[in-house]
């Protein structure tokens, strides 16, 4: 057992020393952390990163993940509804490879291999999957 004082830990809540005893396990964690904060703040010091946008006001995550109007989210749905229609409509095979290559990028020497095809008939039968596609969405 081990005597740590929460003031040092806590000096915003206890403004007098309080001193408890906790486990040795307990004790190496808070060595740790405290090892592990003081390591931060070095390394923070070293590249003069002072600084952060990120307040915890969330404007960082608002830059990096743009929340899409309702209009988009709806264009999204359809085209995506549209898409999978016409790749339903195509050959079972043919449709598998262009799932599994556009939607799942897997290569093309993969689905060969997986398939025990060459490359040649994969990129064929890709390629005339793509020209259907097209013609298939150009109709709606």
């Amino acid at each position: 057992m081990k005597k740590i004082n929460l003031r040092e830990l806590y000096p915003l809540y206890y403004k007098k020393d309080y001193y408890i005893e906790v486990s040795d396990e307990v004790a190496a964690q808070l060595e740790q952390a405290d090892r592990e904060e003081h390591a931060y703040k070095e390394r923070t010091r070293a590249h003069k990163a002072y600084y952060s946008l990120d307040l915890g006001d969330g404007i960082e995550n608002d830059i990096l993940f743009v929340q899409a109007s309702p209009t988009e989210l709806y264009e999204r749905k359809t085209t995506y509804e549209e898409l999978y229609a016409a790749i339903s409509k195509l050959p079972e095979k043919q449709a598998k490879r262009v799932y599994a290559r556009y939607f799942l990028d897997i290569s093309v020497r993969k689905i060969s291999k997986i398939e025990g095809v060459s490359t040649t008939a994969v990129k064929n039968s890709l390629q005339s999957g793509l020209e259907k596609i097209s013609k298939i969405l150009k109709n709606f």
